[in-house]
């Protein structure tokens, strides 16, 4: 891609993250790290109290991305089929055709996910590790870019089922919202908006063959060996660190390296640095890491090893 293609396409994607700040307001971090997940390829499990904004996020990235979009509510009842689609008779011809689901579609907004059961979040792995899902010994690929984006409470546990870690490991980040500051809170109440009537507000700013175009640009950028050094050596030490019993897979570093692509593509540079791998240390990692004894509070738990781990390993200069 030339340089002022990449420019413009850059600036397209600011574009696309000041829109979304438009609707979820307080957490310019989590925007950012989010569009970055997209344009890393991957996908997005937004963890957090309800009413903080996740839905919200999710529908507003969608909507400005301007690619295909379909929202699923994730509840015990949920099947396969429901997500996969159905063979279905066709009267005229007598025969099978497949009546496609939601799934095929470029992102999904999974809300609720751990409301479904392991049977339905096994269907759901495989579009998310393949692109592609299996019917009746057929394979259908899915569109590209194919993306999910799902919500989960983390605290009530009342007809949930936790996610296992190896769904949990195809999730490029973890993001939690938090509550807004309360400038930003107090904006909302006076401006009496709602995430309907700002979400409506907001306009495509591209286009699946825009985006797509962007993540090979990204998927292309300079990850040098120092850069790629620092990160394995963050990713061994979480696989020696006393407390941690799942360490970092190596699908986990090298979706890392996607991700500091993506950052350093946002911040106008064409190479990684390290603080690419500072910055996106606890997005990647707190997920995927499992803690000794740590039944609860265990992301809380994964961000304190995390803080060890880029306090004890050197920095490259």
């Amino acid at each position: 891609m030339a340089d002022s293609a990449v420019t413009v396409t850059r600036q397209l994607f600011l574009d696309v993250e000041a829109s979304v700040l438009r609707v979820v307001r307080g957490n310019p971090g989590a925007v950012r790290m989010a569009l970055a997940a997209v344009l890393a390829r991957g996908h997005l499990l937004l963890e957090d109290v309800p009413g903080v904004g996740k839905t919200t996020l999710a529908r507003a990235l969608a909507r400005v991305l301007g690619v295909g979009f379909s929202r699923v509510q994730f509840t015990a009842d949920l099947l396969p089929s429901d997500l996969i689609g159905i063979p279905i008779l066709d009267p005229r011809e007598g025969t099978l055709r497949f009546k496609k689901g939601p799934l095929f579609t470029n992102v999904v907004l999974a809300d609720e996910i751990n409301r479904a059961s392991p049977k339905t979040q096994s269907a759901l792995l495989e579009a998310m590790a393949d692109a592609s899902v299996s019917v009746d010994d057929v394979t259908h690929e899915l569109p590209r870019p194919f993306h999910v984006l799902a919500t989960q409470n983390p605290i009530e546990h009342h007809g949930a089922y936790p996610l296992p870690e190896s769904q949990l490991d195809r999730f490029l980040v973890c993001l939690s919202l938090g509550y807004p500051p309360a400038g930003d809170e107090r904006a909302l109440l006076v401006e009496n908006s709602t995430a309907e009537r700002g979400l409506a507000d907001l306009k495509p700013l591209l286009d699946s063959a825009h985006l797509a175009a962007a993540q090979a640009h990204v998927a292309a950028l300079t990850l040098n060996d120092v850069v790629a050094g620092y990160v394995l050596a963050l990713v061994h030490a979480t696989r020696n660190h006393p407390d941690v019993e799942l360490p970092c897979s190596p699908r986990g570093s090298l979706a890392w390296a996607s991700l500091c692509r993506a950052r350093a593509f946002l911040d106008g540079r064409a190479f990684v640095v390290p603080d690419d791998a500072k910055v996106t240390a606890h997005a990647v990692l707190a997920h995927r890491l499992g803690i000794r004894g740590a039944a609860t509070q265990s992301r809380r738990r994964a961000n304190a090893v995390i803080d060890e781990i880029l306090s004890a390993v050197p920095v490259p200069r």
